[in-house]
């Protein structure tokens, strides 16, 4: 009888692209400035989202980071949190917790009464959001010298005003090693395809739906297929206070054929790289190159571009205080172009004994 009734909540399943893709958009600035790669290099509280693995080289025994980012021109806001720490000298935990949304949304089906007279004040105002929390836990390798493991619980929780709302769980593994000056990471996502499942309020839904001649929506369930991701680190030293450490990470996603710089109807091949200088590890400089994108001119033709983006930072004290730029779009000639919107990511990290 429960098999029966779940099945008929969830009589849709399908694999969408880009399923869940606010959790792909990324934490912390400094790994916004860099280009989004972090699965060989991520060392702070922000592991949980990257790499769990990389929970066990936090600098300090509590470690905290937050950030706050608005895409859109602010119509969107991206907020993240997490706290981590070590459990003893060979394993760690940490709890982050991830939303972006877009609130304040007007709700004007009352706007006109039964008299076909305007009502302001029946306006009501709505948010869409997605949540998820990363329950994350990591573990030295007793069988490789340098080899650390890690792993993701995730829940997530997605919102539509009164109207939908849907449910998922998920699970993430990780792994870093180090050789010297060179650092591998690898991070799996949705190993087990993660399961997310909407229901709809139809009775809210009904009117619009009919007035505009639409088929009321039914419940149903998405399927999150598996990313891949194989980042490669290496740091430099070029006198006692400045280092440098260049890094790439490639996304390999699974969900048909991407946008990106390599693609088949199997797998797509997503590239980013990084560079980050550092003075006396207490200034940094931060730029980046990802998000690889073709688009056709109106007179036939295709302009290739890769999405710049730059950081600065600045640590004491186990307090870090980052900020990086995002130009999500680039205004191009000879095709209509939403102008030059430059995203702000700022993030505050703080680690103590």
């Amino acid at each position: 009888m429960l098999l029966f009734c779940w099945s008929g909540a969830v009589a849709q399943v399908s694999t969408p692209k880009y399923s869940n893709e606010f959790l792909n958009i990324g934490a912390g600035a400094r790994a916004l400035g860099m280009g989004n790669v972090q699965a060989a290099i991520v060392n702070d509280a922000t592991a949980g989202y990257w790499n769990p693995a990389g929970l066990l080289r936090l600098p300090n025994k509590y470690n905290i980071a937050l950030m706050h980012s608005e895409l859109f021109a602010g119509i969107a806001k991206n907020d993240f949190g997490s706290f981590a720490m070590p459990l003893d000298s060979s394993s760690a935990l940490a709890v982050s917790i991830i939303r972006l949304g877009v609130d304040d949304i007007a709700d004007t089906r009352r706007l006109q009464n039964e008299f076909g007279y305007i009502q302001y004040d029946s306006i009501r105002f709505f948010s869409v959001a997605d949540y998820a929390m990363l329950l994350s836990y990591a573990r030295k390798s007793n069988l490789i010298e340098g080899l650390r493991l890690g792993a993701n619980a995730k829940i997530i929780y997605r919102n539509v005003g009164e109207f939908a709302n849907a449910w998922g769980f998920g699970i993430d593994a990780g792994a870093q090693l180090e050789r010297g000056s060179w650092q591998f990471g690898l991070m799996a996502k949705d190993i087990t395809t993660t399961f997310t499942a909407w229901s709809h309020n139809v009775e809210a839904l009904e009117e619009a739906y009919l007035q505009t001649g639409n088929e009321l929506p039914e419940n149903s369930a998405e399927l999150t297929l598996p990313r891949l991701v194989l980042g490669v680190g290496k740091s430099f030293t070029f006198t006692d206070k400045l280092l440098a450490l260049v890094a790439t990470d490639l996304d390999f996603t699974f969900d048909g054929k991407r946008n990106v710089l390599l693609k088949t109807d199997v797998v797509s091949l997503d590239p980013h790289v990084g560079l980050e200088l550092a003075y006396a590890n207490t200034v940094f400089v931060r730029g980046g190159f990802n998000n690889y994108q073709e688009t056709k001119n109106f007179d036939g033709g295709t302009t290739k571009r890769m999405q710049p983006n730059f950081g600065v930072g600045f640590q004491t004290s186990g307090l870090h205080l980052d900020l990086a730029l995002s130009k999500v779009n680039d205004k191009e000639s000879n095709a209509v172009s939403a102008g030059n919107t430059t995203s702000v990511i700022v993030s505050l990290g703080y680690s103590f004994n």
